[in-house]
C-alpha cells in the first residue's frame, strides 16, 4: 500500500533536503522570522550527518561523514548554541596521524610547533607554511568559508597571501617546503581529503585549511554519532518555529505548495529532474556539463578490540591516512581520477571508538575507512582496503566481528546527493571552485527558487556556509 504523503503546512520557504547546508539554510531563514518547513526523502533527517547500526547491535557508525573541523570552525554554526541542543565535542589527542612502513608515525598535533618537531629537518619548513594562516584562522576560515568575491573584498591581503599558496598542487607545495619523505607523505595524505590528483591546481587549498583547523580547534567527532550534529540543528530549527518532515521526497517543484522561496539541497542533475522543462535551455546546459569527482568505497567494522597499530602514535589519533609516501598516494588519487583503481589505495580511516566510548559495547569498538575510486565504480575494493589496515595494523583482521560494505551505488541509495559515490557533490576543479555550479552560484533562473547544496560556494565540507550564503541571497532578494 502506497504511503500517502501529509500535507505540507502554509508556509514562508520551503527547504528540500536536511543535510546540514539545508538545515543551516532553514535555521538562517527562521532567524529571519520566516516560516520554514524542511522536506526530508529519507526516514532519518541527516543526508551525509547520520548515524546507525549498521553492523552488529550495539555498534553505532557514521554512514558518511565523521569527523566535523569545518563544522567546528563555521562562522554559521559556530554561532549557533548547539551545545544548549545536546551536543558534545569529542577531541582526540591528535588530530590525524600517517604511518609508515618503518613502524614510525607524523602526527598533526594541535600546536604547529610539536607537529613540526616531529618532522625533524623539515620542522622550519612545516612552521613556515602554517605559522601565520594559524595566527589569523579565524578571519581565514571567515573569508575561504564563503564565495569567492566576497572573500577577497572581505579580507584583500590574507586571501592574498592564502591564494599564493592555495593555487598551487599538492606536489608543488610539498616539494617547495619539504625535504624529507615523511613531512611530504603527512601533507600528501592530509590532502587526500581533496579528492583530486595531488598534481591538481588548487589541490593545496584543502590541505592547508584541514591542517590549519587542526591547529586551530583540532578534528572533533560528536559524542555518540554524527546523527546527534543534525538532531541539535533541528532541535535549534524547531525552537524558532521550523519543522522537519521526513518520508517527503519531491519529484517536481510541482509537488510543492506555493511559498516564497524554495531552496534545494540537492546537487545540479537532481534540480535539473526537479524542476524539469521550466528550466531554460541554456542554464541546463552549464548544469549538464558540471563534473562530478570521484567516488568512494566505504567499509565500516564493528571490532572486538582497538585497531594493532605498529606506530605507537596512531592510538592518539582519530583519524589515521594510510599510504605512505606521496609518489604512493599521489599513484591511487591519480588512477582513481582517471577511472582506475590501485592495488594500493590511499585509505583514509577514523577510529571514533577510541575517543568516544558509546559508540560500542564495552571493550569493543568501531572504525570505517574508504578509499577513492572512479565515479559509478562497480567492482570489489574490500580487500585492498582491508591490505593497506593490516600493512600498518598486522593482525587487524582478527579484530573484526562484523563490516558493512558500501561502494559508490550503495553510497548514493542511502544518499542521492552522493552521485557516483562523489562525496563532495562536485569536483572541487578550478572552474568549479570560482564558478559552483555556475556564476550564478545560488541562484536559479526560476523566481525564488535556489540551490543550497555543497555544489554551491564554498565548496564541500560539514559548515552548513552553503546553506547561510543561498539563504542570506534567498533574503536579499525575494523579500
Amino acid at each position: 500500500m502506497l504511503k500517502v504523503k501529509p500535507q505540507v503546512p502554509q508556509t514562508d520557504a520551503i527547504v528540500v533536503g536536511s543535510g546540514p547546508n539545508g538545515l543551516a539554510a532553514a535555521i538562517r531563514l527562521a532567524q529571519a522570522g520566516l516560516k520554514v518547513v524542511v522536506l526530508e526523502a529519507a526516514e532519518t533527517p541527516g543526508g551525509g550527518v547520520r548515524s546507525a547500526e549498521i553492523t552488529l547491535p550495539g555498534f553505532i557508525h557514521d554512514t558518511c561523514s565523521s569527523v566535523y573541523p569545518m563544522a567546528y570552525c563555521s562562522p554559521f554554526l559556530s554561532t549557533l548554541p548547539l551545545e544548549n541542543h545536546g551536543l558534545q565535542w569529542v577531541f582526540p589527542p591528535a588530530a590525524a596521524a600517517h604511518p609508515f612502513d618503518d613502524g614510525t608515525a607524523a602526527l598533526l598535533h594541535k600546536s604547529v610547533e610539536e607537529t613540526a618537531a616531529g618532522l625533524g629537518r623539515d620542522r622550519n619548513g612545516y612552521e613556515a607554511l602554517f605559522g601565520d594562516l594559524v595566527a589569523h584562522g579565524e578571519k581565514l576560515f571567515a573569508a575561504t568559508m564563503a564565495p569567492m568575491r566576497a572573500s577577497v573584498l572581505k579580507s584583500p591581503f590574507l586571501m592574498a597571501s592564502f591564494g599564493l599558496r592555495a593555487m598551487r598542487s599538492i606536489r608543488m607545495i610539498a616539494h617547495a617546503y619539504f625535504k624529507t619523505e615523511k613531512a611530504r607523505g603527512m601533507f600528501a595524505g592530509i590532502g587526500g581529503h581533496a579528492m583530486l590528483p595531488l598534481e591538481k591546481l588548487t589541490s593545496a587549498a584543502s590541505v592547508l585549511i584541514l591542517a590549519t583547523a587542526a591547529h586551530a580547534a583540532g578534528w572533533p567527532f560528536v559524542r555518540g554519532g554524527s546523527q546527534n550534529l543534525t538532531n541539535a540543528l533541528i532541535s535549534i530549527l524547531k525552537s524558532l518555529g521550523g519543522d522537519v518532515m521526513t518520508e517527503w521526497p519531491v519529484t517536481s517543484l510541482d509537488e510543492l505548495p506555493k511559498a516564497r522561496m524554495v531552496l534545494l539541497d540537492v546537487t545540479p542533475r537532481q534540480f535539473l529532474k526537479i524542476a524539469g522543462d521550466r528550466v531554460p535551455a541554456g542554464y541546463r546546459r552549464k548544469l549538464e556539463g558540471f563534473r562530478y569527482g570521484m567516488g568512494s568505497f566505504k567499509i565500516d567494522w564493528a571490532l572486538s578490540q582497538p585497531v594493532p597499530w605498529k606506530a605507537p602514535g596512531c592510538r592518539l589519533a582519530g583519524t589515521v591516512h594510510l599510504g605512505g609516501s606521496l609518489d604512493e598516494i599521489g599513484e591511487s588519487e591519480r588512477r582513481a581520477w582517471q577511472g582506475k583503481v590501485s592495488d594500493r589505495p590511499y585509505v583514509l580511516f577514523v577510529q571514533p571508538s577510541l575517543f568516544d566510548s558509546s559508540r560500542a559495547p564495552a571493550g569493543r569498538h568501531t572504525a570505517w575507512g574508504y578509499c577513492h575510486v572512479p565515479n559509478g565504480y562497480t567492482g570489489d575494493m574490500q580487500e585492498k582496503i582491508e591490505q593497506q589496515v593490516e600493512r600498518f595494523a598486522p593482525g587487524f583482521r582478527d579484530c573484526v566481528l562484523a563490516r558493512s560494505v558500501m561502494g559508490p551505488k550503495e553510497l548514493e541509495s542511502r544518499n542521492p546527493n552522493l552521485i557516483g559515490g562523489d562525496v563532495g557533490a562536485g569536483a572541487v576543479t578550478v572552474g568549479q571552485l570560482f564558478f559552483r555550479p555556475t556564476a550564478s552560484l545560488y541562484r536559479t533562473p526560476l523566481p525564488g527558487v535556489y540551490l543550497c547544496s555543497a555544489s554551491t560556494p564554498p565548496a564541500p565540507g560539514v559548515h552548513g556556509m552553503c546553506g547561510y550564503f543561498a539563504a542570506e541571497m534567498a533574503l536579499r532578494e525575494v523579500r
